[in-house]
């Protein structure tokens, strides 16, 4: 229990926060360049200068190129058509052909983006140099700039949108499940019987069992956010107080869930495979790894009962854009209301002989 309690967290932090990335790199890059120009090499330059493609691989015809992805040894296949500059000068348009590994489709789209950016890139830079001259005259090239400004994370670092995500999901199933397995554990022992024989009250009982974990959550809060802050450097631009004001009212909701589940439960291990089913059901449906605004209708709607998407929301809106209460109110107000709910079934289901 011990090294559940305190060292899994500093573990799946460190790591989950490394490894769940919205990054596409080390893309296995290769092509057919049935032109061999000057453009078509400077083409392939620019793939090579990428950091997003992992190497560049040459192959003397398709055929060849798509043996080698079948295998899973190629991702991208970029063909060049012959006359490929030819065509560029004289005709001012070309066609280039682009294979996608596509089994990840999201991975899919992402390399599509990065292909596109590079080719429309290369297709800028070409254009004023081939084709600056009408006539007799200079022509400018006609170029727009584009200026992004990105908010809230301008350094575009996925750690600062996953790190607080993750630390929502260590301080949910710890809590859910210790707190499931808890007065479960007392049926097991038998000693749950000997407490209820005794004058203590329901609410007592309930308070001094799952008050440690209230506590214990908010213990894991605080090492977690400090793990954030000096190690990943995660932003911290809104009132903390308000980090915790929050999820003093969460960890109700998800010890009230424990409490019901550890009521309906026998033995430690079927409370914790309930709980883990819950677990993952919320996590998946929570916004954490793929965004609510994705999922078809009938799905967001299920999330409005997923407790875990208004904690994601919160301390993504407080941390990164410095949110005020009267920001994230509406989400305070509902767990408020989970928790009055799911406690008040939690200790009706709870049976104690008087």
């Amino acid at each position: 229990m011990l090294p559940i309690i305190f060292i899994l967290p500093l573990i799946q932090l460190l790591i989950l926060s490394n490894a769940a990335s919205f990054e596409v790199k080390n893309i296995l890059f290769s092509y057919v360049d049935n032109d061999h120009s000057s453009s078509s090499r400077e083409l392939i330059s620019k793939f090579q200068a990428s950091n997003y493609f992992k190497s560049v691989q040459s192959f003397p015809s398709k055929e060849a190129a798509n043996q080698q992805m079948q295998t899973g040894n190629v991702d991208v296949i970029l063909e060049i058509p012959l006359y490929f500059e030819r065509d560029l000068v004289k005709e001012k348009k070309t066609k280039l052909s682009v294979s996608i590994n596509a089994i990840d489709g999201a991975a899919a789209g992402v390399t599509n983006v990065y292909i596109s950016q590079i080719i429309a890139s290369f297709n800028q830079s070409l254009q004023t140099k081939l084709f600056q001259y009408e006539g007799s005259s200079l022509v400018p090239p006609q170029n727009i700039v584009t200026i992004p400004s990105f908010w809230y994370n301008n350094t575009l670092n996925y750690k600062t949108y996953m790190v607080p995500g993750i630390l929502v999901l260590l301080v949910t199933m710890l809590t859910l499940f210790l707190s499931a397995m808890n007065i479960v554990r007392e049926k097991e022992i038998g000693t749950l019987e000997q407490i209820n024989v005794t004058p203590i009250k329901k609410h007592q009982f309930i308070i001094g069992k799952l008050f440690p974990f209230w506590v214990l959550g908010l213990v894991i809060l605080t090492v977690g956010l400090i793990i954030a802050k000096v190690i990943f450097n995660v932003p911290m631009l809104g009132n903390i107080g308000l980090i915790y004001l929050f999820t003093s009212v969460y960890l109700l909701v998800i010890l009230g869930i424990g409490l019901f589940i550890s009521n309906h439960t026998e033995t430690q291990q079927q409370a914790m495979f309930i709980a883990w089913f819950f677990t993952v059901v919320f996590i998946l449906m929570s916004g954490l790894f793929t965004p609510i605004e994705s999922m078809p209708q009938w799905a967001q709607n299920i999330t409005l009962v997923n407790p875990i998407r208004y904690f994601v929301e919160i301390i993504r809106m407080v941390l990164l854009k410095g949110a005020s209460f009267s920001d994230i109110s509406r989400q305070f107000f509902i767990i408020v209301f989970y928790a009055i709910v799911l406690n008040g079934f939690a200790v009706w289901s709870y049976k104690k002989v008087n």
